[in-house]
């Protein structure tokens, strides 16, 4: 079994196939902008967009003209947990829509599609909200343009991507992918999806034969060196502080496993980075649980280990057989918890939560530790710089029916970067993937061995 949360969309095999997303970091401020030449239809638009969080924050995907309540503008993002969508809608009284329902899922896709038409007679029809392809119906907040009020979507004004700024920022944490614009129509989402024959989970159309329209886009981020290419043929949209290791592999076809930011519970721990980088700054420890378990089948991920302060500091690396690790505390720091790592800068130290014991080489900065995860035996290996440590032997045995990734760090400037192959911050130089040519890590998985992402889980999970 796979442990994946289920409020959001898992990806499913077959069928259409999406290679590359976009990940943004809100500490990076990074975003897309563009300003086209002329106006679109100011009345009826869509906006199509697949989005998996890695921080819930505030957070703006799609801006455009904010200069003071005067001002036409719009945006679309996420207010706390909620979608939320505003204009000012041209100089009638404004359009804000919030569903009741709250989107905390840090570990799937969703798809969310925004349907506007101020044409339309009924208030309700004129902004329509879409969630992995079901309409959203409960609101918290429901006041609709007036009709035939202006929108300023497809207007010849800025338009944003990524980010909002009006002396507070709200920059988007998370993964972008499919990211589309509609000039002039006010689309179902079954144009850009369709629910899976055989699991019912919503899944992603190929989009390229639609009409855009005047100012439509249709951003694909397959191009590393321009990706806010338009595939569609229109302006393309410039970047801000992101470059071509910003693309990822981690897509709604195919989701990788990432850090679980919704177990992170201290203030003096980080997640960042696509949810692939965890640091400590201050004086005490977290652990963080990664957001795919299994209970079968062999697995593989990588670990770079940054930076250490002596042997009271650590950073560590391993697997939990528990949903429920306390997060609060560092993993294998005492009888009762779960967790069991291998503490890399310790002179090769490992511990099961009680016990702790010497079986590898002590890893220095910039080391990187891989994990070879044996369910079908229950065994752990552990791989320094691709050479496999403890003679060979596993540094656990007897794991059980279930484990999940875990990684700990303790005191002020520990911690690294994960690689569970569709994302990591920093950049592999040998790009070795799976046999079946998942992932992207610095050395190849051991034979039989496979990243963590659901088109693996579903064949191997």
């Amino acid at each position: 079994m796979s442990l994946l949360a289920l409020s959001g969309t898992n990806s499913v095999s077959g069928g259409y196939e999406i290679d590359n997303s976009l990940k943004f970091e809100a500490d990076n401020s990074e975003s897309m902008s563009r300003t086209p030449s002329s106006n679109g239809n100011l009345k009826t638009c869509t906006l199509s967009v697949w989005l998996k969080r890695t921080e819930l924050k505030n957070a703006f995907y799609f801006s455009g003209d904010y200069a003071g309540a005067a001002n036409p503008w719009f945006i679309l993002g996420f207010f706390g947990d909620r979608i939320y969508f505003s204009t000012t809608a041209g100089v009638s009284a404004g359009g804000e829509v919030r569903p009741n329902r709250l989107f905390r899922d840090t570990s799937a896709w969703y798809h969310i599609v925004v349907a506007c038409d101020t044409t339309q007679s009924t208030a309700a029809d004129r902004v329509k909200m879409y969630v992995n392809g079901v309409q959203e119906t409960s609101f918290l907040v429901a006041n609709y343009p007036n009709q035939n009020d202006d929108l300023d979507i497809m207007a010849a004004k800025a338009q944003g991507i990524g980010g909002y700024n009006d002396g507070i920022d709200y920059f988007y944490s998370g993964y972008m992918s499919e990211f589309v614009g509609i000039d002039g129509q006010q689309l179902d989402p079954t144009s850009f999806g369709e629910f899976d024959d055989d699991s019912g989970i919503w899944k992603p159309k190929d989009v390229s034969g639609l009409t855009f329209g005047t100012n439509g886009f249709y951003l694909d981020f397959e191009d590393a060196s321009n990706l806010g290419n338009d595939a569609s043929g229109g302006l393309d949209f410039t970047q801000t502080n992101i470059t071509s290791a910003d693309q990822a592999t981690d897509t709604p076809t195919n989701n990788f496993c990432t850090l679980n930011q919704v177990m992170l519970t201290q203030a003096n721990t980080v997640i960042s980075q696509g949810a692939t980088s965890l640091f400590s700054t201050g004086a005490s420890g977290n652990t963080v649980v990664g957001t795919m378990g299994v209970s079968r089948g062999k697995w593989y991920w990588e670990f770079k280990h940054i930076s250490s302060g002596g042997t009271a500091y650590w950073s560590a690396i391993g697997y939990t057989s528990s949903e429920s690790t306390d997060s609060t505390q560092t993993a294998g720091g005492g009888s009762g918890y779960p967790s069991h790592v291998a503490l890399l800068p310790n002179g090769g130290t490992y511990s099961n939560g009680t016990i702790f014991g010497s079986k590898f080489n002590t890893f220095s900065p910039n080391d990187i530790a891989g994990v070879a995860l044996d369910m079908d035996n229950g065994d752990m290996y552990l791989y320094k710089n691709g050479t496999i440590q403890n003679s060979g032997n596993p540094i656990f045995t007897s794991i059980g029916d279930f484990a999940m990734p875990v990684g700990s760090v303790y005191l002020n400037g520990c911690g690294g970067y994960f690689n569970f192959g569709g994302f990591t911050s920093y950049t592999p130089s040998s790009a070795a993937s799976d046999e079946n040519g998942y992932g992207t890590f610095e050395y190849a998985p051991p034979s039989g061995y496979y990243a963590l992402c659901t088109k693996n889980l579903a064949e191997y999970g």
